[in-house]
């Protein structure tokens, strides 16, 4: 089987385009943020609460893209909603699927206060007993970490609680996991739900659009709608040191250290980060996050890089960075991007690494690469849009031309 890209921009359906901008976005709003509105909307006072969970259940639980579908909701007030709020989907432009099945779509968000639509990439991995999507926080990123793609991408802007919480939808409308597409789609895994997992993995770094991010992420596990436990979503960082600990305490997911060194040197070189915030800084965070226990343990993701950061004194000295601290490390396979200067450790420096870090407690899967041949493996990430020339940029546009 081969890689397959769909180009899906043109068929779009007509609630998922872009309208006036009069009309209040209603996901990413809070539930306080709704009833407000729907205050503000001239719903009275006795009502509002009761709307507020109309409208969240038929957008988070039931994934409809319209208030016509709201059907135990009146005529008239379906209009009405209709003409002060949107549930408009962010535009999905591209869908690639891997010959391994993960699927990568790009997403191309509503204009901005210049008039112009960026997009940022989002992907879908399956497993057997699991489904995980990993999400995009900013339109690139500011980090420049020198062995990943994204970081070639300078940052142009966050993403809105709105787009965040919004890929989280687009995805179970395309693995058609929402209720009213069961007829359409009956052998949904075991379990029953495809995304069964969440990871701020994708482009930008999470803790730098804190508040949107805090705010997405208490949409997605709330229990009324998306329903996604908290401890099934991973929020990584690079190591914003200041922002860790208020993380565990505001936002209460999971947390993943993109490490990959050992040393302030060799960190510096890869995460430029660490010289503002260098590693026992970042260790010493680690050590003091709200909830940390063996049950909630810290993911340190360490890619592997051949003749950089890959000798078994790497690994022994990983092993003395981390005492104390209840973690596993994910190794991961450098995946490699053109114009890159890394190349990925030989497979047996990888094992003799896993089984320094096995050997002394800690539990260091291999992460199997994932998409590579669609440029969706992690460290690959970056808007489409970057990569394409004048032309073909023209072209996309012209197929949103109006939205």
């Amino acid at each position: 089987m081969t890689a397959v890209t769909l180009d899906i921009a043109p068929k779009m359906r007509p609630e998922t385009q872009s309208r006036s901008p009069a009309r209040l976005p209603v996901i990413g709003l809070t539930r306080g943020e709704l009833t407000e509105a729907l205050a503000k909307a001239g719903i009275p006072e006795k009502q509002r609460r009761m709307r507020m969970r109309q409208i969240w259940s038929w957008v988070y639980h039931r994934g409809v893209t319209s208030f016509a579908s709201m059907s135990d909701i009146s005529k008239d007030l379906r209009q009405k909603l209709d003409e002060a709020f949107s549930i408009d989907r962010l535009e999905v432009v591209t869908e690639q699927i891997s010959n391994d099945g993960t699927r990568k779509w790009l997403l191309r968000l509503p204009r901005d206060e210049r008039g112009q639509r960026h997009e940022v990439e989002m992907v879908y991995i399956p497993e057997e007993d699991r489904g995980t999507l990993c999400i995009s926080s900013q339109v690139g990123c500011t980090l420049t970490c020198t062995f990943c793609h994204t970081g070639t991408q300078k940052l142009v802007r966050n993403l809105t609680a709105g787009e965040i919480a919004g890929q989280v939808l687009i995805a179970r409308d395309r693995l058609m996991e929402w209720p009213h597409q069961l007829e359409a789609n009956p052998t949904p895994p075991v379990g029953g739900r495809y995304v069964t997992n969440v990871v701020l993995m994708g482009m930008g770094e999470p803790l730098y659009n804190f508040d949107n991010v805090k705010t997405a992420m208490e949409i997605v596990s709330d229990g009324e709608g998306i329903s996604l436990s908290k401890r099934r979503i991973t929020l990584s960082t690079s190591g914003v040191v200041p922002q860790i600990v208020r993380a565990g305490a505001e936002i209460g997911t999971m947390l993943a250290i993109s490490l990959h060194g050992t040393t302030d040197e060799i960190r510096n070189k890869l995460v430029p980060l660490n010289k503002k915030y260098p590693i026992n800084e970042l260790l010493g965070a680690c050590r003091a996050y709200p909830g940390l226990s063996n049950a909630r343990r810290i993911t340190f993701e360490y890619v592997m890089l051949k003749g950089v950061n890959d000798t078994l004194a790497d690994a022994k000295r990983l092993v003395q960075l981390l005492k104390g601290i209840p973690a596993k490390v994910n190794l991961i396979p450098f995946n490699p991007w053109p114009g890159t200067q890394y190349e990925c450790s030989d497979w047996d420096t990888i094992e003799r690494f896993a089984e320094v870090l096995n050997r002394a407690g800690y539990a260091s899967p291999v992460r199997t690469p994932r998409g590579r041949d669609i440029m969706a493996a992690c460290g690959q990430l970056k808007s489409e849009s970057q990569r394409l020339g004048a032309k073909e940029r023209l072209a996309m546009d012209a197929a949103s031309a109006g939205a």
